[in-house]
């Protein structure tokens, strides 16, 4: 999305705004958890498969897979990173938190509110989003290796930007909600349903983790409106 994790700021809901009071009130029906573990932290990540893989294509990681140099930076289309086939993660240790963490870092100084891990050059089934995107403010969620179990069929529209494409902004037209299973950064399964800012946010990020872009996503008038940028 834009500032979402890939989301730019372009939205009020969106952004935060740096040294001002104007940020989003998540509401608690947002979230809905579905978990016999304590979600401390979530991990997000969606399968949506239109210009992406199948649940099936996706292989475990290797310990090599997850290695990576801090401090972290954002991958910008059109690095061959942005496509390729992210890998199931199966190891849960502290290079795995370290990684979340450093995720978060780069999200917060780069003014987003989601992040998935191919966006940093780390292949894997990984995303992190705060949908205020303030350090120390709102949820900060971690989702691994998640799985869509189902898309609300309304389907609404909305600004999305995102860190891979700075300076891009457009409108893509996304389910209202979903619901997702996912594993927590204990490597725990979870369910969970999502609604309005967060469900777009999981949305777009999923999108990454099966190597799809937002601008896949757009309808041909509005492609064209951004063609330009993309060059």
């Amino acid at each position: 999305m834009a500032s979402l994790t890939c989301f730019g700021p372009t939205h009020s809901l969106l952004l935060h705004h740096r040294g001002s009071t104007l940020l989003p009130v998540i509401p608690s029906r947002c979230f809905n958890y579905s978990s016999s573990a304590s979600l401390d932290r979530v991990l997000f990540s969606t399968n949506r498969t239109k210009a992406g893989f199948s649940a099936t294509q996706h292989e475990l990681a290797s310990p090599g897979d997850l290695e990576y140099e801090a401090p972290l930076k954002i991958v910008e289309y059109p690095d061959p990173k942005l496509r390729a086939r992210n890998k199931r993660i199966a190891t849960f240790d502290d290079n795995l938190k370290k990684l979340v963490h450093e995720m978060f870092d780069v999200m917060y100084k780069t003014d987003g509110i989601g992040l998935s891990a191919p966006q940093v050059g780390v292949n894997v089934q990984l995303m992190v989003f705060n949908p205020v995107g303030e350090r120390g403010e709102g949820e900060e969620i971690v989702l691994i290796n998640p799985r869509v179990r189902k898309y609300s069929k309304k389907l609404i529209p909305y600004n999305e930007g995102c860190l891979s494409f700075p300076g891009i902004c457009a409108d893509v037209k996304r389910p209202e909600s979903v619901k997702i299973d996912a594993l927590d950064i204990n490597g725990t399964r979870f369910s969970i349903n999502l609604s309005e800012l967060p469900s777009r946010i999981f949305q777009h990020e999923f999108d990454h983790l099966q190597g799809i872009l937002f601008f896949d996503r757009m309808t041909e008038e509005v492609l064209d409106s951004i063609r330009g940028q993309l060059q």
